[in-house]
């Protein structure tokens, strides 16, 4: 690594002031402190803390995601060749039947899951990285900023988030607006107030929920409709919704059910947190309020159950398996820059979220997912606290001292 270094700064000579090459300094500044690192610190929140700097923050969350991404394909894989062999079907249609064809689509391989899910997640993942990088390249190059490792947990967060059936131009198009509009118009890393991964979905979700939302979206076979275990309760109206359900709350932890990409698995979220808990990246504060106010809110539906909303009958524990509650709750709301920083603000920041999930999720029948509106309510509301909470200690202090 050290001679790597040196060929690294030898080579950087040549886009040295006066040199013909010195106006793409800046495209090589930037590519050198992405693959060697950075002499600069940061000097502001959030991310100051002792011997940790912006690359090992963003290398560990990657680490941490790890589980979902290997989740993410093999469920994905799983949903689709358990749907072929439902259907009769050897292969699925266009190009990846082509490659399937000599792997196979036997939802009991594990190879055959796993290239199978690949061929959906990676597609997805390398459009949002490949064209998130652009815009972000684009901007520090006018900024003269260098290129941040942040992108790389951005892209990786936004397509674990969506369904495996959408169309990659969407996943263009979203990328493009959640990088721009939530972030470099801010001022660029760290600068953002809320998660630029979570707007990129909330803008396709509403401008594209023919591919976002419905039965059809979450296997990814042509023909094929799943619901989400959400799905299935609110779509099954009086009497015992919860009968109605497909899967195991066991499934639902383990992930082995249809929905986003890398959101089904409670497991793999778990795994997740105890590497950022370890780590100290994450906020454990933040990680507890949610799951006390998410708990707090969905026992008090349950306690009200009626015929007349099914979403109230869903149990307190099975709310922590459903959906993007887990998912949400390990990486979203714990993101440094959009969360609160103060110790109680962080209380606040997660006890609103976890409450607002779950209200969103069982009193709004049009809307049976509440947790990305939740966090991204919370990103507006993080700095307000912040800000009583600092104001409050002065005030005490103002007090105490004169």
């Amino acid at each position: 690594m050290k001679r790597l270094s040196e060929i690294s700064e030898a080579f950087g000579r040549h886009f040295k002031k006066g040199s013909r090459l010195e106006h793409w300094y800046p495209l090589y500044e930037a590519l050198d402190s992405f693959l060697f690192g950075s002499s600069q610190t940061t000097k502001n929140a959030p991310h100051v803390r002792d011997a940790m700097d912006l690359k090992r923050i963003m290398i560990t969350v990657i680490v941490a995601l790890l589980p979902c991404v290997l989740m993410a394909m093999w469920n994905t894989g799983y949903q689709a060749n358990s749907a072929l062999q439902s259907l009769g079907l050897a292969t699925p249609a266009g190009w990846r039947g082509d490659i399937m064809g000599f792997i196979g689509c036997d939802p009991g391989s594990l190879v055959s899951n796993f290239a199978h899910g690949a061929l959906y997640f990676l597609p997805v993942y390398l459009v949002s990285l490949l064209v998130g990088s652009i815009w972000e390249g684009l901007f520090n190059l006018i900024r003269g900023h260098e290129f941040s490792e942040a992108f790389l947990v951005t892209s990786l967060l936004f397509a674990l988030t969506l369904p495996p059936a959408i169309p990659l131009w969407q996943v263009a198009v979203g990328i493009s607006f959640g990088v721009v509009f939530a972030k470099e118009v801010f001022g660029g890393v760290g600068q953002n107030f809320m998660n630029p991964a979570l707007v990129a979905r909330a803008f396709i979700f509403f401008a594209y929920p023919a591919q976002m939302s419905g039965d059809a979206v979450w296997t990814a076979v042509d023909g094929v409709t799943g619901a989400t275990a959400l799905g299935q309760i609110a779509a099954a109206g009086s009497g015992a919704p919860m009968d109605s359900l497909s899967v195991t709350w066991l499934q639902s932890f383990l992930g082995t059910v249809p929905g986003s990409m890398g959101e089904t698995s409670t497991l793999a979220c778990l795994l997740g947190a105890a590497v950022l808990l370890l780590t100290g990246i994450a906020s454990w504060r933040i990680m507890l309020a949610m799951l006390l106010g998410g708990l707090g809110c969905s026992l008090f539906f349950w306690l009200q159950t009626t015929a007349a909303h099914p979403m109230y009958a869903i149990p307190p524990h099975w709310h922590l398996v459903l959906g993007g509650f887990a998912f949400g709750l390990v990486f979203m709301a714990t993101d440094p820059v959009s969360a609160a920083h103060t110790a109680t603000g962080q209380w606040l920041y997660g006890l609103l979220i976890g409450v607002l999930a779950i209200l969103i999720r069982v009193a709004n029948p049009a809307y049976p997912e509440g947790v990305m509106l939740a966090i991204l309510l919370g990103n507006v509301f993080a700095p307000l606290f912040d800000y009583f909470v600092i104001e409050a200690n002065i005030k005490r202090r103002r007090l105490r001292h004169g």
